[in-house]
């Protein structure tokens, strides 16, 4: 019997001529501990900043879960997707993609390090629950008054 020999295609690297750019990012799914706010900073440039808290771990017999929050900075321009950012209420489910970076400052002699996180895209997944239900209500009752 003769044995069949297959051969796998063997995947191609694209090398370029441009070297590699250092990368620290970091994608988080997680809820709005507060409405975004909008800050100006000490330069006139203005930010959107909020926290994101990120359930962890599986829950303890009291039915509650651990959660990581992370502050987010980002610098959108006027326009559609800042004033969307900022009209995001609090409990607003929201999948994130941001730079990274470690920051090391002194405060009264100790030396403190800090995760910085600038956003580079997001995405509103979902609508905290109240806010769901006071939206079909309104809607019900818009459409009982046509």
């Amino acid at each position: 019997m003769q044995s069949l020999r297959f051969q796998v295609p063997r995947a191609a690297r694209a090398f370029s001529t441009t070297p590699a750019r250092p990368l620290a990012k970091m994608q988080l799914i997680g809820r709005l501990a507060d409405q975004p706010e909008l800050v100006d900073t000490s330069t006139g440039r203005q930010l959107v900043k909020y926290a994101l808290g990120v359930n962890k771990g599986p829950r303890d017999e009291s039915g509650n879960q651990g959660v990581s929050w992370f502050k987010v900075a980002s610098f959108l321009d006027e326009g559609p997707q800042r004033d969307l950012l900022l009209s995001l209420p609090k409990g607003t489910q929201l999948y994130v993609e941001a730079e990274a970076r470690m920051d090391t400052y002194e405060i009264e002699g100790q030396k403190r390090t800090s995760l910085n996180l600038l956003q580079r895209n997001f995405e509103a997944l979902q609508r905290p629950r109240q806010t769901q239900e006071e939206d079909i209500n309104a809607a019900h009752q818009a459409a009982a008054g046509q």
